[in-house]
């Protein structure tokens, strides 16, 4: 096994979502989960793994399809689950660019047999120079590794505090973030800090939207907080 190695599982099933996902953990992995294809995009814009484990048939984008856009942009390993056992499924997903396909059912030991048999297979070295995680944000572009942001070719100051919240956006894209956890990711975690909060988020939405008052990219959840959602 990969030490530490991260892994994608998307299955509209929550059930199976859950099982697989304690099940890998336990294993000695660490796991993430996407209900559908429009998630997995947003957890993936944001996020690398080690693997993809992928099931074929979701309402909406099937899993053929979302491997098929995905290999246009990344060779992360991915695993396709299916109900579909029939050679021209499996020679489907495969020429879509999956590593491997597995028929439901299957035995849990099976799927981390498979899951170790592809990760030995890929190359452990990392690029000297990876490429940069670049959020998009309409006209503006946040850097995540430089912690920068700009529009179009001017850079948008950030204060120290709106960089941090950056920071902690840009690691949960598409994912709501309560007051209390970006209170706590910003140095505390009192009533005080968390409307501080909303004022951080409301000079932070003058920097990246086009109408602060109508944000498309930094939204309010509704009893759950705040969400980055980049294009």
């Amino acid at each position: 096994m990969v030490p530490d190695a991260h892994l994608l599982i998307v299955d509209d099933d929550e059930r199976i979502r859950g099982l697989l996902q304690k099940f890998l953990i336990r294993n000695g992995f660490l796991v993430s989960v996407a209900r559908d294809a429009s998630q997995a995009r947003r957890i993936l814009a944001g996020l690398e793994f080690d693997l993809i484990v992928l099931d074929v048939m979701m309402p909406g984008e099937d899993g053929v399809t979302l491997t098929r856009d995905l290999r246009k942009r990344m060779t992360t390993p991915i695993l396709l689950l299916t109900a579909r056992g029939e050679a021209a499924n499996r020679i489907e997903g495969l020429e879509a660019g999956a590593d491997d396909y597995l028929v439901k059912p299957f035995e849990p030991k099976e799927l981390l047999l498979r899951i170790n048999a592809i990760l030995r297979r890929v190359p452990q070295v990392k690029p000297a120079e990876p490429a940069r995680t670049v959020l998009h944000l309409g006209a503006v572009r946040y850097d995540q590794d430089r912690g920068e942001m700009w529009r179009g070719e001017v850079p948008v100051r950030l204060t120290a505090t709106e960089a941090q919240l950056m920071r902690v956006f840009a690691a949960h894209p598409g994912i709501p973030l309560s007051r209390e956890k970006l209170a706590s990711e910003t140095g505390g975690e009192d009533a005080a800090q968390e409307r501080a909060v909303d004022v951080q988020i409301t000079r932070l939405r003058r920097k990246i939207e086009d109408d602060p008052k109508v944000p498309r990219y930094l939204q309010t959840v509704r009893g759950e907080g705040y969400m980055l959602q980049p294009d």
